[in-house]
């Protein structure tokens, strides 16, 4: 019995202290409801005011990223802790709860840069994936046949039968002219890979030990529909990567009739010789194996124009 009047003396007890807890909310709540902007905000909530004052502090804050938003007039403007998005109740299972939501300003930025999705970078800078074909220096008549190529592939696309092969000098566009056809093909949901032939030799040697890695990473690459091998011909050769991984890429492109981009300072011919030389010495006729895969994928365009990067 005297154990039962004990636990009674604590239950009041504990009540006692619910009841000032309460009471607390209530008044905080209550000062806030002075705002009229926070009064308008929350009557829109559809949840009881006993629900509403346990949250008083996160709806204030709810409440001015909401007006934030109300009278910005571009994403420069944003006042909230995270540009481009304000902080929102949300009822959930009969519970209140708070998110981030992307304003209509980021929404747009969100909608414009969707199509980035559809392209893979290797090694390769994000930046690129603002090439835009309306940009495309169109003036030195030397670029016009690679402008007209890539046009009619852009036009034509799946009904293609090859990629390219695109080699000249150096700094006159050839990564760019091939990402801005890529990026409008993404535009239209095609889904393609890009990567730097230099770097990414070296990043796939780092999976070494890492079976699941490098296969996940090797399946990427040979089994993307559109796939853009940028500055071949500029990377350290070793065996390995010529005929491992080079060489094994192409032969599943070529037999499964996946469009394959390469570009170069080296013409084909000098490909040739460059991919010929290793330390184990000059192996011509691996090198010509991987020559006539090339061949066979893709039409050969030698672009020779201005330095576009000294401008």
């Amino acid at each position: 019995m005297v154990c039962n009047m004990e636990n009674l003396k604590s239950v009041i007890k504990d009540m006692g202290m619910n009841d000032k807890i309460d009471n607390t909310l209530e008044k905080e709540y209550n000062k806030a409801l002075k705002n009229e902007e926070f009064k308008e905000f929350v009557s829109k909530i559809n949840v009881p005011k006993s629900v509403l004052e346990k949250y008083t502090s996160l709806l204030e804050e709810s409440c001015t990223s909401y007006n934030h938003c109300k009278n910005c007039k571009n994403i420069m403007e944003c006042q909230n802790k995270i540009k481009g998005y304000a902080y929102l109740p949300k009822i959930v299972n009969d519970k209140l709860t708070f998110y981030y939501r992307a304003c209509k300003h980021q929404e747009k930025i969100i909608d414009i840069n969707k199509y980035k999705s559809n392209i893979t970078l290797y090694q390769t800078q994000a930046n690129i994936l603002d090439a835009n074909v309306k940009s495309i220096y169109s003036k030195d008549a030397k670029r016009l046949d690679t402008i007209e190529w890539l046009t009619n592939f852009l036009k034509n696309y799946p009904d293609n039968k090859k990629g390219l092969y695109l080699h000249g000098s150096f700094g006159s566009g050839k990564s760019y002219l091939i990402t801005a056809i890529l990026v409008e093909l993404a535009k239209k949901d095609v889904k393609s890979t890009i990567i730097f032939w230099p770097e990414f030799l070296s990043e796939l040697k780092s999976y070494f030990g890492d079976d699941i890695g490098y296969k996940r990473i090797m399946y990427q690459i040979k089994n993307t529909p559109i796939l853009f091998i940028d500055d071949i011909g500029a990377e350290n050769l070793t065996v390995w990567s010529r005929d491992e991984v080079l060489c094994t890429i192409l032969q599943y492109r070529m037999d499964n009739n996946l469009k394959t981009f390469f570009s170069s300072n080296l013409s084909i011919d000098d490909l040739e010789k460059h991919l010929s030389i290793t330390k184990d010495g000059n192996e011509v006729v691996k090198a010509r194996r991987i020559i006539e895969r090339i061949k066979q994928m893709t039409d050969d365009i030698e672009l020779i124009s201005k330095n576009l990067r000294s401008n």
